[in-house]
């Protein structure tokens, strides 16, 4: 037993001394500083390394030069490796992500811009201008109308605003998401797309074709849940089980507990350093191909749907104060209601958008109304529902929102969805 101990200590030890100054260097050459060009540049990461104790100029790094404009499909890059494996170099210690915003232009409850920044050093938020969602469908209509176009220019103006407020910025493109992702990626030198995912058939399809071009690029995509009251991955049954009638889903899944909502960073990672990838302009409606139109409300009058979080923050506090003074009065079913003139909550577009999640109006309802908020919508209770545990009407409407949600999910790709494992918390729903 003497003599085993003996043959493992030294073991040990060679193997402590052989990696710390592999990690570490405690002896660096001396390179001098070139001077700093008179260029005002974007927040980057390097206020992230402040915390480092390694030089950074143990080994000066590549300068790419980005041709990246603000049409990405010109011209695609092709860089290096994605990461140096010189250890003395700083860079071999860095990990960016893309934040590919979708349907959840928010800061507030955006699970996967809180885990990119989390898990990377610096973060580049992208907003992608899909010329698949606008112009004319095969029955003639606009797939986005200029209402919605403009609404969505207004929200993701919002966005950029909100990002920058914390340090960080958000590139936007116009271009298909798997050309523009793909460029941006090797560009700044990501290993990894953050993105909520989606329910429609093309929503789904897009995903398809990014996961395929990220595939060939060696870059990871993490999928996150985010659209819906319940998560995914709290449902007691899998999706491709899931009730197709709401009845049996409202059964199922009424006495879940609803997560607690993630707070907002009041800092973000900056914007990756490499690649000088410029924010980009975000388009008018004449670039996506749409004039306003001539009913379309100007000034004040259009003030009144105004798109962005900045917005459906404010008025999801005025409704819930509203909501909390109206005086009680239960429908036959025992579900509370909003009645007269403001019988709506008229947060829809916002939920639409993701500009505001279904969880973020749950919690600020529950802090300020004076009755209990349930998902119960039990006839059973003897007719105290609306005093004691019943429902408020707004839990009804989210519950709604997220059977159709749902079972949308369910059927937009079938076959993925049943060939498919419960994914980790770190990938979203499904893989």
């Amino acid at each position: 037993m003497e003599a085993e101990k003996d043959n493992e200590a030294p073991f040990a030890v060679a193997t402590l001394s052989l990696s710390l100054p592999t990690v570490f260097p405690f002896t660096q050459p001396k390179i001098p500083s070139a001077p700093h060009p008179n260029k005002l540049k974007l927040p980057t990461q390097a206020s992230s390394l402040t915390h480092l104790s390694l030089s950074t100029a143990a080994s000066p790094t590549p300068s790419f030069k980005s041709s990246i404009s603000a049409n990405p499909l010109h011209a695609p890059l092709s860089l290096g490796p994605l990461r140096p494996r010189d250890p003395s170099n700083a860079v071999a210690l860095r990990r960016s992500a893309v934040v590919w915003f979708r349907n959840d232009l928010r800061v507030l409850d955006n699970e996967c811009l809180t885990a990119a920044n989390n898990d990377s050093i610096s973060v580049l938020p992208v907003y992608c201008f899909d010329p698949a969602d606008f112009g004319k469908s095969a029955s003639g209509f606009d797939k986005t109308g200029p209402y919605r176009a403009n609404f969505l220019i207004e929200s993701v103006s919002d966005l950029r605003r909100n990002l920058q407020a914390r340090g960080s910025d958000l590139v936007v493109r116009m271009g298909k998401p798997e050309s523009v992702l793909v460029e941006l990626a090797k560009a700044v030198g990501a290993d990894a797309v953050y993105a909520h995912r989606e329910v429609s058939h093309d929503e789904v399809k897009t995903e398809e074709n990014v996961e395929a071009a990220m595939k060939e690029e060696n870059v990871e995509v993490k999928y996150f849940w985010g659209s819906t009251l319940y998560h995914m991955e709290d449902l007691p049954f899998k999706l491709e089980d899931m009730p197709s009638n709401y009845g049996g889903f409202r059964d199922r899944v009424q006495k879940l507990e609803i997560r607690n909502t993630i707070e907002a960073l009041d800092q973000l990672k900056g914007i990756p350093s490499r690649g000088d990838v410029e924010p980009g302009e975000i388009p008018s409606l004449m670039d996506l191909g749409l004039n306003s139109s001539p009913s379309m409300p100007q000034g004040a009058a259009n003030a009144s749907m105004v798109g962005g979080e900045t917005e459906a923050l404010q008025r999801l506090k005025k409704f819930a104060s509203e909501c909390a003074a109206q005086p009680h009065k239960p429908s036959k079913d025992g579900t509370q209601s909003i009645y007269g003139a403001n019988f709506s909550c008229k947060i829809s577009p916002w939920l639409a958008m993701g500009c505001l999640s279904p969880r973020t109006m749950y919690q600020e309802l529950k802090k300020t109304v004076t009755r209990p908020i349930s998902a119960s919508l039990n006839s059973n209770d003897g007719g105290n529902a609306s005093s004691n545990n019943g429902t408020n009407w707004l839990m009804f409407e989210l519950l709604w929102r997220d059977f159709f949600r749902f079972i949308t999910k369910k059927y937009s790709s079938a076959k993925k969805q049943v060939e498919a494992a419960p994914a980790t918390a770190c990938a979203g729903a499904f893989a």
